[in-house]
């Protein structure tokens, strides 16, 4: 039963060296619209932009009706991780902010049972903080880095004051990272309980 089962998986933003990549657990149950919200919950994106997926040849997004793209996509809030796993899929990609285009590619590592204890989606760990919206690619990401990284760079006070701060490439801000996929998790399980609610009251 999916219902009892979590994927393990691997998150990879694919085009930089050394890599970004966080690891996460989530229920097979969840839509791929739930693994977009952990996606930017555990990279710290702001949900500003479009998103896609794509697995076994088929294209996942929010489909509006004003835009069509000569290709057929599905909702991607009606599609389960557990279905594309059972089509024997175990990689796939997300792209995030067709502008900046950041690409990750997704890794099934393990289906396991859930632990009762635990509250899911859940973090597990990750490297290196993912880049700022709106920061301009990866040529502008990495400009964006190798300013932020010099005081004396011209340029460096007029990124810290866009940016809002310093930024320390190996700092994945664990604390927040914690906090954002807490609150997915408790949706979650507020959700479950008012369905079960929902459930007992119909019988």
């Amino acid at each position: 039963m999916s219902a009892d089962r979590i994927a393990r998986l691997h998150i990879q933003l694919n085009d930089l060296e050394p890599p970004i990549w966080r690891r996460v657990e989530v229920p097979l149950t969840s839509s791929l619209k739930a693994l977009h919200d952990v996606i930017q919950a555990v990279m710290l994106f702001e949900g500003y932009h479009l998103f896609e997926f794509e697995a076994g040849g088929r294209y996942y997004d929010v489909p509006d009706p004003e835009e069509f793209y000569g290709r057929k996509t599905y909702a991607a809030s009606n599609a389960r991780i557990a279905a594309l796993i059972e089509r024997g899929i175990s990689t796939f990609r997300y792209t995030y902010d067709f502008g900046d285009n950041w690409e990750h590619t997704i890794t099934v590592e393990a289906v396991e049972e859930v632990d009762p204890l635990l509250e899911y989606p859940r973090f597990i760990n990750g490297e290196r903080r993912a880049p700022p919206e709106d920061v301009g690619s990866t040529s502008g990401f990495e400009e964006f880095l190798k300013v932020m990284a010099k005081p004396r760079h011209p340029e460096h006070r007029r990124l810290k004051r866009w940016y809002g701060g310093d930024f320390d490439p190996k700092d994945i801000s664990i604390d927040r990272v914690q906090d954002q996929i807490g609150k997915l998790a408790r949706r979650r399980t507020l959700g479950k309980a008012g369905f079960a609610k929902s459930k007992n009251r119909q019988h």
